[in-house]
């Protein structure tokens, strides 16, 4: 589902052999980045729209899927400023965004997944003051629910205008939980930390209710985000996109998040994607198991499914809470992280961060094909397939979380496992990665549906509809 080491120093700026935008290479003082293989560069180049190379392995007869789809141009531009405050939990900064609907709304929705339930119950609460519009004034902010910010605006925003609005926020960190915003001793994890715009293009706001269970509800768009994030002296931070100083640039991503403590770094490149796998000083595991398994996951998946688009991938091994936590280009691992839990998160850049979903309505979409991705990489589709699955599991694969929150112990075999099952069940390894690979290229950088895979693998799989039903897989 979701769930690097490192030293304090000088940055030092890499350039790839690929087309990719350079990344970073960082080192901890008093060592060196002992796997990096890229040597530095003296300037950065601005980031610009992911690569859309693919190094995908031949399959007989399996038809070239074509380039990855391009993001919409017209994706949202967000501006972070945040100030962390460790010793305190305490992160306080504003979210300058700019949207660009493709259908006219007369408001916008923030999402502020800090007071989902999980994380409210250690104590975590996030505010915003007020929102204002550029060029204009104060807006109106109704308030439904913790998680719903509602904001009208003055005249409705014809599809393809744009608005820009400031949001104050004000986030006090959760103590120790198992979800995505939490201080545990010295270490810090900020996921979905910011008011996020939740967006489904061509349907409108997406409005589903967080759920209680150790997943995810949101739902968002693609965007490019710059973030300034001010930490304070002697700590060390991992995080979505590339880094100069306390700058932070990640173009096309659904989401940011960022781990901080004190690191022990391990750094090497895949394909011109450089890696950085950073393990909190607190824990013991050992940080190559974890790099050895990233790594060889990144290769066999750009195998398999296609490129990864974005110039770097972070890690952070930290306490507190078990399994992990996806995000688009950074991933959060619980100290003693299971080999089938690290590769499973490498997965999700395909399925959630660049394939996107409402994982509110269609958790089998990311959850599903990230564990068919996993069996496959660690050998585990046999065993899988004998999984004995609950009565009120066996054929729901394809409910919305707001059933697998009344049924939580059955939403791993019911959601993981048994999409994974039916989804392998669909033909031989070549035969469902070759359709993967048509879902990956065509749909990358949107949110996608049922329907969408469905008619995406079609071309290789025309029967799925009907094999997937019992599962409780439709279009």
């Amino acid at each position: 589902m979701r769930r690097c080491v490192f030293v304090v120093g000088a940055l030092l700026l890499i350039s790839c052999s690929s087309d990719r935008p350079p990344a970073e290479a960082r080192s901890s003082s008093g060592s060196t980045a002992p796997n990096s293989s890229v040597s530095p560069a003296p300037t950065t180049t601005s980031p610009g729209v992911p690569t859309t190379s693919s190094p995908l392995s031949p399959i007989a007869g399996c038809p070239d899927p074509g380039p990855l789809a391009e993001p919409d141009p017209n994706r949202p531009r967000y501006e972070v400023l945040a100030n962390v405050d460790v010793a305190n939990s305490l992160v306080e900064g504003t979210v300058t965004v700019q949207f660009t609907p493709d259908l006219p709304t007369n408001e916008l929705v923030f999402r502020l997944w800090p007071n989902s339930p999980i994380i409210a119950a250690a104590g975590g609460h996030e505010d915003v003051g007020p929102i204002t519009q550029a060029g204009g004034g104060e807006l109106n902010v109704d308030r439904p629910d913790d998680t719903t910010v509602h904001v009208s605006l003055p005249t409705t925003l014809a599809a393809r205008s744009s608005i820009q609005v400031t949001v104050p926020f004000t986030l006090q960190v959760a103590g120790p939980n198992d979800d995505r915003v939490a201080r545990d001793g010295d270490t810090m994890r900020l996921g979905s930390f910011a008011p996020l715009l939740a967006w489904e293009p061509g349907v409108g706001w997406a409005l589903d209710p967080p759920t209680s269970a150790h997943a995810e509800a949101a739902t968002s768009p693609v965007a490019d985000y710059d973030v300034n994030l001010t930490v304070p002296g002697g700590y060390d931070v991992l995080g979505t996109g590339e880094r100069e100083g306390t700058h932070w640039r990640a173009i096309a991503v659904r989401d940011i998040a960022f781990s901080i403590g004190h690191f022990t770094l391990l750094e090497d490149d895949v394909n011109g994607v450089h890696v950085t796998l950073g393990v909190d000083r607190s824990i013991t595991d050992r940080p190559q198991r974890y790099m050895d398994l990233t790594t060889t996951a990144l290769r066999d998946y750009e195998a398999r499914l296609g490129a990864y688009p974005w110039s770097t991938y972070s890690a952070a091994v930290l306490p507190g809470f078990e399994g992990g936590i996806e995000f688009p280009t950074h991933v959060m691992h619980g100290a003693g992280s299971a080999t089938r839990s690290i590769v499973h998160e490498v997965a999700h850049q395909w399925f959630y961060a660049l394939v996107g979903n409402d994982q509110g309505r269609d958790p089998w979409i990311d959850e599903g094909l990230a564990s068919y991705a996993e069996f496959v990489e660690v050998g585990s589709l046999e065993r899988n397939r004998d999984t004995a699955l609950p009565a009120d599991a066996a054929g729901r694969a394809g409910d919305p979380m707001t059933y697998w929150d009344q049924h939580q112990a059955s939403y791993y075999r019911g959601v993981y496992v048994q999409a994974a099952v039916g989804i392998a069940s669909l033909g031989s390894v070549d035969q469902v990665d070759c359709a993967l690979r048509q879902f990956v290229a065509h749909d990358a950088f949107r949110v996608t549906t049922p329907a969408d895979f469905f008619d995406a693998i079609a071309p290789v799989l025309p029967d799925a509809p009907g094999r997937l039903a019992p599962y409780g897989l439709h279009p």
